[in-house]
């Protein structure tokens, strides 16, 4: 009976996740859930109580997969800008997973406090990384650098997923190219 219950949780996750990457947060609805998995909409209130804690625990299970992803990336490269680069090319390459869209899509929306925490938390350690990356390139405000450089990945990701007119290697090298020429110190 628990494996039962296991899998039907799994499957409304991945439910939840193949509408917030189709729709965004407002597609993640009890009926939408219902329908996508074939379950009575009664049942999916009995594996989570409300919209948010599919949210928190698609956050909890999802983003540390994601972050250690890019995690691993930055941790082989072997310079403060390899390290950049790293951050920036493994986010766009997990651009087509499911995963990823479903947490672009979640960051984007309206959180709870508690969902907002986890992605916080998790999102803790990759910011952590890159600051330092920053700051070994001389960088004198890391910090802001480093969200600034999310800035920047994260218009390159909605660039790619709206199938812009560019190739996505484009947005890619040119992402790279802002990030690695753009955190440098200012000579003078």
């Amino acid at each position: 009976m628990a494996e039962h219950r296991t899998m039907q949780r799994g499957a409304l996750l991945d439910a939840a996740r193949s509408l917030l990457s189709e729709g965004g947060t407002e597609a993640l609805t009890f009926p939408a859930l219902a329908e996508r998995t074939g379950l009575a909409r009664s049942s999916v209130y009995e594996y989570f109580r409300s919209r948010a804690a599919v949210v928190e625990e698609l956050c909890a299970v999802d983003f540390p997969v994601w972050a250690a992803e890019v995690e691993a990336a930055m941790a082989a490269a072997d310079t403060p800008a390899g390290k950049v680069e790293a951050y920036v090319r493994k986010q766009l390459d997990l651009v087509g997973d499911r995963r990823h869209r479903a947490v672009v899509a979640i960051s984007a929306g309206e959180l709870d406090d508690g969902a907002r925490e986890k992605i916080r938390a998790a999102h803790g350690g990759l910011v952590a990384m890159i600051v330092e990356a920053l700051a070994d390139l001389g960088q004198p405000e890391p910090r802001l650098s480093a969200m600034l450089l999310q800035g920047v990945v994260d218009a390159a990701v909605r660039r790619i997923e709206l199938g812009a007119a560019e190739d996505p290697s484009r947005i890619a090298e040119t992402a790279v190219t802002m990030a690695l020429n753009g955190v440098r110190p200012a000579d003078g």
